[in-house]
């Protein structure tokens, strides 16, 4: 199988983030175009000029993302995939690399992801945590009670490494958590700066009316196959596709499970289309003998964009 694209998710926006790529490409400039024509505003102005006050709202975060990811992954000439997966928002990238949707249609998606989503935030005081160091199945054991003795529901969101997951549920239920694991052994355990309970049945309401303008949406037989977060398996059935998108609103992101999937099934080499490394060093930590690197140091973007170059130490 070869080689797999792996899309980020929120989190990893950037001031200037694609500047670089609208200056150097004209590939680049007019997927931009298209996407300020679309919206019918300049989003490229945030992206390129705006603070981080600017991203952070929430009608262009998630947009932001998906375009820096999209145009990312169409410029480069160097390599190409022969699987995609997407953690998350990642995941509306990823379906248009792989051809399931077309590139204003997955705009269209992300930024109704965004703005739905931020209605069911404002409608529940919940919030999301990191854990590290404790292995996936303790902590499910201890979320579980925490919940049953506090009354306050604590959820699995992200799955993201061995040792390394995101839960998610009612603000008190979150901080009640996070305090018990680190006395408990974590290396880390804390409430992340997020209004929200992503991937949990809090999201029942969003995946409804999101629901609906996914199943308007046209989805094409891709080119490549994705692995999708709800099973961590690779499909390339439209229909299939379609139905996973909706369930993963309110369904744990199965990061490590498509990991294993992808290697299992073949894949040795991952590159990360994104500001970042987060996906590239987990790949590197549970597999530390295959090929894993950022898109952008593959020849096309040698020299060339340089903002967001991941330099290792």
């Amino acid at each position: 199988m070869g080689k797999a694209f792996i899309f980020p998710g929120q989190g990893c926006q950037k001031e200037k983030m694609g500047k670089d790529l609208y200056m150097q490409f004209p590939k680049a400039r007019e997927l931009f175009e298209r996407a300020n024509d679309f919206l019918g505003r300049r989003i490229t102005d945030v992206m390129f000029f705006g603070n981080e006050e600017d991203l952070m709202e929430t009608k262009n975060t998630q947009p932001s993302v998906f375009l820096y990811e999209c145009i990312l992954a169409m410029c480069q000439e160097d390599v190409k995939p022969n699987v995609v997966a997407g953690h998350s928002l990642g995941e509306f990238a990823a379906l248009v690399v792989n051809g399931t949707i077309s590139f204003e249609d997955g705009l269209n998606l992300v930024l109704n992801r965004a703005l739905i989503g931020q209605k069911a935030c404002e409608k529940h005081p919940t919030g999301m945590g990191a854990v590290i160091g404790l292995s996936d199945e303790y902590v499910s054991k201890r979320i579980k009670e925490i919940w049953d003795e506090s009354g306050e529901p604590v959820y699995f969101a992200n799955y993201n490494g061995p040792g390394q997951v995101v839960i998610s549920g009612s603000r008190k239920g979150v901080r009640l958590a996070c305090k018990a694991l680190m006395r408990e052994g974590a290396k880390k355990a804390v409430p992340l700066a997020i209004s929200g309970s992503f991937h949990t049945p809090y999201m029942n309401e969003a995946r409804e009316e999101l629901g609906e303008i996914i199943k308007a949406t046209k989805f094409s037989s891709p080119i490549i196959p994705i692995y999708q977060c709800v099973d961590a398996l690779p499909h390339t059935d439209p229909e299939k596709i379609k139905n996973n998108l909706i369930q993963h609103i309110t369904h744990p992101v199965l990061w490590t499970d498509v990991t294993h999937n992808m290697v299992n099934d073949g894949v040795t080499e991952f590159y990360e289309v994104g500001t970042d490394d987060t996906l590239e060093k987990i790949v590197e930590r549970m597999y530390p003998s295959l090929h894993s690197q950022s898109l952008l140091d593959v020849p096309t973007y040698a020299g060339k964009v340089k903002n967001y170059k991941v330099v290792k130490e």
